[in-house]
This record gives C-alpha cells, structure tokens and sequence, in this order.
C-alpha cells in the first residue's frame, strides 16, 4: 500500500495528502458551484471547467474529480447520455490540455466510467461501492485503473429539508457505525477483487454525507484511522457537508472553517486523499496537517 502509480505520476501514500478538487459539471450541486447551467452551450461549458481545472491546479491540486449527477440528499437520477452529455467534453478537453493532471470521474455507471476512460480519465469514483451496476467493476478492472469505493447507505424516503442549511439523512440505522460500514466496504472490495481489478488500485472512502446522520459522520470522522486499519489507502469528502452546516447553522457558502476542521482531524486520522471544493484553502490545512503529523 506504499504507492500507486497512475499515468505518470506515483501516490506514495503516508508521504503527504492530496487534494482532490470537486469540477461539479451540474446545475444543482448542493454546494452552489455546478459548472453547468442548463443553457450554457458545449464550448462556454468546457471553456468554464477547463478554467477552474487550471485555477485548481495552479493552487494545488492533484486530482480533478469531474461529475456529472448531483448526489446530494433528495436530488434527481440522471440517465447516461445525459451524464456523459455533461462530463465527457470537459473530461476530455482536460486531458488534451494538462495531460500531467489526473483525472477521476464520480460516476456508478459503467458505459459513463468506460466512456470517461477512453476520453482520458485515469480514476473511478464510485459514490456506491461497484454496487449500483453490476458491469462497473468489469470495467475498471479491463482498464486496470484505480478505484475509490464509498460507504453508502442513502435512502432518499429518510432525507430532512431545512432552508439555508440543505438537506440531511435522519433515519439511518446502525447498530455498530463502524464495525457495519468496514464490513460493507469490505464486501465491496470483495466484489472488485472477484471482478479482477488489483488490489493496489482500490481506495476506500467512508462516505461522509452518505446514508449517516449528523452524529454518525462526526463519529466517522474521528475514528477514520480504524478505516484506515482495513489496509487501502483512504479518501476524505466532507467538504461544504450538511452535517457541518447543522452543527454550525450555516449554509453551504459559509462552512470553509468547518470543512478545515474536518479535514484536519481526517488527517491526523490517516486520510490519504481529501476531496473539497476550497482547493486553495484545504491545500493549505493539508500542508500544516502534514508537518504536524507526518513527520
């Protein structure tokens, strides 16, 4: 679990964090900053992301996470082509300009995954473990390329709507948070490795936000390095979260400081990667983090 060699560039995990920044290519990201108004035309669009990919770059980010369905609580299914419709452009465009920069793409459909793959992406987000569609883990392992596993127990009929602060999981259940979210991420580690794809290319992520009250995510938070323990390298999201905003009573647009909280007691508890929307800012916290605690 030492390294990770994707494209040209090698992921030695415990070295450092890297920062994976958020190119929301939607337009209704619970955090304000979707990429695409539904009118905008394809050249504005791919104009517009591969500006933010250079902004982010430029400040420190290692990853672009390119997304085309908003996965926010309560949010709207997208269909294939229409995600495609939205990332593979900007997907592309990216690889063309800044071939050195890696590219993932949130995605849990395996024809959106394949498609983004060929268009030059190099990671798999998948915010439901290889377990939304049956064909995903087929494809990543035919490309032998990295995958993020998430922790994900959503159910949207258990979702709570309160103005200015988004909206939130209430209704989930667990009798041990963290000894039920290891196994379930355990199962989908199992379903990739049955599917081929190498265990050195699979990343786990809790999946904060996901399927968890505001306690529960708290809790994960602080106890992230007994994910950690399972041996994979991990991936913090709580960026701009809900369960920030409910503890603080802020809206998204307000919760940097929260996000940093998070993000550096993630750190100290073992995450490898963190994904944010504040790159210039989390980068930072990242880099003080890193020279407290990995030194």
């Amino acid at each position: 679990m030492k390294t990770l060699k994707i494209a040209s560039q090698t992921l030695n995990w415990g070295e450092r964090t890297y920062v994976m920044g958020i190119l929301n290519a939607t337009p209704d990201s619970f955090s304000g900053d979707g990429l695409i108004p539904p009118l905008l035309s394809g050249r504005a669009r791919e104009g517009q992301a591969l500006a933010q990919a250079r902004q982010f770059v430029d400040i420190g980010a290692d990853i672009l996470d390119v997304g085309g369905e908003s996965t926010r609580p309560g949010s709207k299914p997208v269909d294939a082509d229409e995600e495609m419709w939205r990332v593979i452009p900007i997907i592309r465009a990216i690889a063309e300009e800044m071939p050195e920069i890696l590219i993932s793409v949130d995605t849990y459909k395996a024809s959106v995954a394949e498609a983004a793959l060929n268009a030059g992406a190099h990671i798999v987000n998948d915010v439901w473990g290889l377990r939304a569609d049956p064909e995903l883990a087929s494809v990543v392992a035919t490309f032998g390329c990295p995958v993020i596993l998430m922790h994900n127990r959503s159910n949207p009929a258990s979702v709570e709507v309160r103005e200015q602060l988004g909206n939130a999981y209430i209704g989930a259940e667990y009798d041990d948070l963290l000894e039920e979210v290891k196994a379930e991420l355990l199962e989908s580690i199992q379903i990739a490795e049955q599917a081929g794809v190498r265990s050195e290319s699979i990343i786990l992520d809790p999946g904060i936000g996901f399927g968890k009250t505001v306690t529960q995510n708290l809790e994960l938070i602080n106890r992230l390095d007994e994910i950690r323990s399972l041996g994979y390298p991990v991936l913090l999201g709580p960026s701009r979260k809900s369960f920030i905003g409910y503890t603080l009573d802020l809206p998204a647009d307000q919760r940097v400081e929260g996000t940093a909280a998070s993000v550096a007691i993630g750190i100290s508890r073992g995450a490898d990667i963190i994904r944010v929307h504040d790159v210039k800012e989390m980068t930072r916290i990242a880099r003080m983090t890193d020279a407290i605690v990995r030194r």
